[in-house]
């Protein structure tokens, strides 16, 4: 049902599994665990390849045990351990979830399960026994017995028998041994019909037999004696429990799901428990002392039961359950991603009318589309939901989790005379007062959800002439689209049902979903292909191949991006919208029949053929960096298993995997994409945004008072280095001072800057002297220009090699906002000096042409996507 899936690693580059949901019981009865500690009861059910544990008090969930490779095949526990079988091979389970001790011996499936003190019995199909130390794991002793002759069906130890069991057999007999002594002790020669259950009476020596053909037989097994006989008419036992609360009451269960409860002192049926479950009763329990009766189902429901009644019946205490049958349709439900509905559902209202008898006759078929719109939920209903093979269309309450008030349907409809017409697709306005619904005749019907009366049909006669397929409406309730059997795409107003645009499509569509908040209508078509329509041009903008068997769902991401879809090969594939590739595929084991996208993006959820439960897949994106690169043509691939209900331990998946898919190239961007584009440098607008206002920033920055020198002695005393300590007199503590005459010498030196600008004055690169400027921070740089001019120790022509490497940055086009800063604090400093020289002169007049061509052709790539964004805005209106 669900796995750990080893190929997890390279299977899926998007979605890894993260659990299932909805699973709560399977066909393997439960296990009864009392904890003396806590001083509470709990009860452990199977689900896949994994197993719950419940407190009993308030039916919550304790703990998800991990998973194991194959489906469990049966269940048993004690007060320190759980085992559970898997194929030939079972396991100890310690804390309700680590395997603690794993047994390996058998070579056909296992089949029953007995905790015996320091160890456990197991049985298998061959009717194998093996009794293993738990702690050592080592064989204790091996027992054969013929199929042919007792082929074991049941196990039991009787209450203060030490070192004995009992076996039941297919051949109606049972079998006493001591396992201490390796011998048989006692045969029953049975009731000619094969044992299906065994279960100690509160009395000493009594045991309740359960029998294929219905009767229950208590038997004393100290003297082969048969106390009472019950029969029940609802087939083969299949479990058997006894109330120990005073009462002397014994309940039985069937493969009907009826439960049937017996009075042990007037030996009659008192009452019965019709349709408990709607399979089989896989296994019922009473707790200890308490009017408490568990019961669970191969219908995936979990049910405590409660004798308070004065007829002593019971009621439902509390309950865990999910579907009984495969789901049909799935989708989140409002925009926190925290909420799914799942179909199929139940006439609650006629079953409770008619009583819980003709609860089967009132189940409502199954759904085949369902929509909510959560706009006006607090208000009146919120989803509709289209039927199989029905006419009209149930309503639903999202708040009070219940049926809605109507079932919409056309004011003539009684009218009618094609009876096989059913509704097909449908759809809610985003204000949610309105529903839109596609029948198979082709008529196309709106609805007011509040009223549930009809307010109009789109078309003069019917919309289509072929089956509606699809409908949608656009997040303005403007627009309308209609999609039909026969091949063509309708575009209506939906104030005046006016028939607006008819697109012809390459092949009848299946399926249609319409992303509302970018516009994008997704179409599945019969020829397994998929096209993607802009509704506002009404044009085809993406089509995808690559499915090989029906598309059953599709899903678009929140932003528009990925369209993702499950089809009956088994396939989910996942297109990315913009570049119109496949970026993702993986395979599952059944095929999806369901799938939708959280509204947070963080989770895809599906249902598949022949499982009860909803999957999670978590988006890897979000969280990681994943490569979305197209997949090849030739790409093949991988099965993932679906993932179970607890979280899969990382240390399973410890084998890589290596493929050329899952590869992410390392992309080291150059530093100029193209000579022709203006580049900007990788500095922060720290180092040359303001540097036009170093002066109000220092003179903002400024102190008021200056610092003042602390008058108490310094914390260490100086001293003269030696070998022998001696303390600093202050005679030489002052002459020891620096001097504070200035060295001329020292500011005559020419900075690295003014040096490598002299250097490119002459090689014509300028290089270096603009690195150097790139490390220096804003008062650096402004010290640097400063010292160019001659009245700071510069020269005319430094200025000039200046000017000529503003000029070589704005001819190479990098570093484009560093030459416009630095030229700008440059005319600011020097700008008095600038007219007087005839050499600065003409390079600031090639520069400043150079200036003025390189800002005309910025200006006019501006007005051009101007215009372009301001056509985009108006054409949306």
């Amino acid at each position: 049902m669900e796995g750990g899936g080893g190929q997890r690693c390279s299977s899926s580059a998007l979605f890894t599994g993260f659990r299932a949901l909805g699973l709560f019981s399977s066909h393997i009865p439960h296990v009864v665990r009392y904890h003396g500690r806590h001083r509470k009861f709990y009860v452990t059910t199977c689900v896949g390849k994994s197993f719950h544990t419940y407190n009993v008090q308030k039916l919550s969930l304790v703990a998800v045990s991990n998973s194991v490779p194959q489906d469990i095949t049966c269940l048993a526990a004690d007060r320190r351990l759980v085992f559970a079988a898997y194929g030939n091979v079972f396991s100890a389970f310690s804390r309700n979830k680590e395997v603690a001790h794993t047994f390996k011996g058998h070579n056909a499936e296992i089949h029953l399960l007995q905790p015996f003190g320091d160890h456990v019995i197991s049985i298998d199909i061959d009717s194998i026994l093996i009794i293993w130390h738990i702690y050592s794991e080592e064989k204790y002793l091996q027992l054969t017995f013929d199929n042919a002759v007792f082929k074991v069906s049941t196990i039991l130890h009787p209450s203060t028998y030490l070192n004995k069991i009992l076996l039941g057999s297919e051949q109606g007999s049972l079998q006493l041994w001591n396992i201490k002594s390796n011998k048989l002790l006692y045969t029953f020669p049975g009731w000619n019909f094969a044992v299906t259950a065994l279960q100690q009476a509160p009395a000493v020596d009594v045991i309740a037999v359960g029998l294929v053909s219905g009767q229950i037989i208590i038997h004393n097994i100290k003297f082969d004696e048969t106390l009472m006989m019950f029969r029940q008419d609802w087939g083969p036992i299949t479990s058997i429990s006894f109330r120990t609360d005073g009462h002397p009451v014994m309940a039985s269960g069937s493969p009907l799901g009826h439960i049937g409860l017996w009075d042990l002192e007037e030996r009659k049926l008192i009452n019965q428990m019709r349709n408990a479950h709607s399979t089989a009763i896989a296994g019922l329990t009473f707790l200890h002392g308490e009017p408490l009766l568990i019961t669970n189902g191969a219908d995936n429901a979990l049910r405590i039961w409660i004798f308070d009644g004065s007829a002593g019946e019971g009621r439902i205490l509390k309950f865990r359950m999910g579907h009984s049958a495969p789901l049909t349709k799935i989708r989140y439900y409002g925009q926190n991603g925290q909420q799914i509905l799942s179909a199929r559902m139940t006439n609650k209202k006629q079953a409770k009318r008619k009583g819980i008898k003709n609860c089967e006759s009132m189940r409502l078929p199954p759904i085949t589309v369902f929509v909510a719109e959560n706009a006006r939920e607090s208000d009146w209903d919120g989803i509709i939901a289209c039927h199989q093979g029905r006419f009209s269309c149930s309503t639903w309450n999202y708040q009070k989790s219940t049926m809605g008030a109507y079932f919409l349907k056309p004011e003539n409809w009684k009218k009618d005379k094609q009876h096989n017409t059913t509704a097909t697709a449908v759809d809610i306005t985003p204000c949610g007062n309105f529903a839109v619904i596609g029948l198979t005749s082709g008529n196309v019907d709106v609805y007011n959800m509040q009223s549930g009366m009809h307010r109009g049909s789109f078309g003069i006669k019917k919309a289509h002439e072929g089956a509606v397929r699809g409908v949608a409406v656009d997040g303005l309730n403007q627009l309308t689209i209609t999609a039909g059997s026969e091949g063509l795409l309708k575009f209506w107003n939906f104030k005046t049902k006016m028939l607006i645009h008819t697109t012809i499509l390459n092949s009848s569509p299946s399926i249609m979903l319409l992303h509302r908040e970018s516009g994008i209508l997704g179409i599945a078509s019969d020829d397994f292909s998929l096209n993607v329509l802009d509704i506002e041009t009404r044009k085809t903008v993406r089509e995808f191949f690559g499915h090989q068997g029906k598309i059953n769902d599709m899903a678009f991401s929140p932003d528009g991006r990925w369209l993702i879809s499950g089809s009956m090969d088994c396939s989910i594939r996942i297109w990315d919208l913009p570049s119109g590739c496949l970026i993702d595929c993986f395979l599952v084991d059944s095929a999806p029949i369901s799938l939708t996208m959280s509204p947070t993006g963080d989770f895809l959820a599906t249902s598949h053929v022949d499982n009860l439960g909803i999957y999670l897949w978590s988006n890897i994106s979000l969280y990681s960096l994943v490569s979305l690169r197209p997949l090849s043509a030739d790409h093949v691939p991988t099965i993932v298993m679906l993932p179970g209900t607890c979280h899969i331990q990382e240390e399973e998946f410890s084998e890589d995997i290596e493929g050329p898919n899952d590869e992410i190239i390392d992309y080291d961007s150059p530093e100029q994409l193209n000579e022709q584009l203006l580049t900007l440098s990788l500095l922060p607008e720290s180092r040359w945004k303001n540097l036009l206002n170093l002066t109000v920033i220092k003179k903002k920055n400024k102190p008021k008072e200056p610092p003042k020198v602390p008058k108490s002695a310094p914390f260490f005393i100086p001293t003269v280095p030696g070998l022998v300590p001696k303390y600093l007199s202050s005679e030489q503590d002052t002459g020891s001072q620096q001097s504070k005459v200035i060295n001329l010498g020292i500011l005559a030196q020419k900075s690295d800057f003014c040096l490598k600008l002299e250097e490119g004055l002459s090689t014509n690169k300028y290089e270096s002297p603009l690195n150097v400027l790139k490390e220096l921070g804003p008062s650096a740089i402004e010290i640097e220009l400063r010292s160019l001019s001659p009245e700071c120790g510069g020269s005319v022509k430094l200025m000039q090699s200046f000017l000529k490497m503003i000029g070589a940055m704005l001819t190479t086009k990098r570093d484009f906002e560093l030459a416009q800063a630095y030229l700008g604090l440059f005319l600011k400093l020097h700008l008095k000096i600038l007219p007087s020289e005839a050499v600065l002169l003409e390079e600031m007049t090639a520069l400043s042409s150079q200036l003025e061509e390189t800002w005309i052709h910025l200006q006019s790539l501006f007005n051009q996507s101007l215009c372009v964004l301001n056509f985009i805005k108006s054409a949306l209106l």
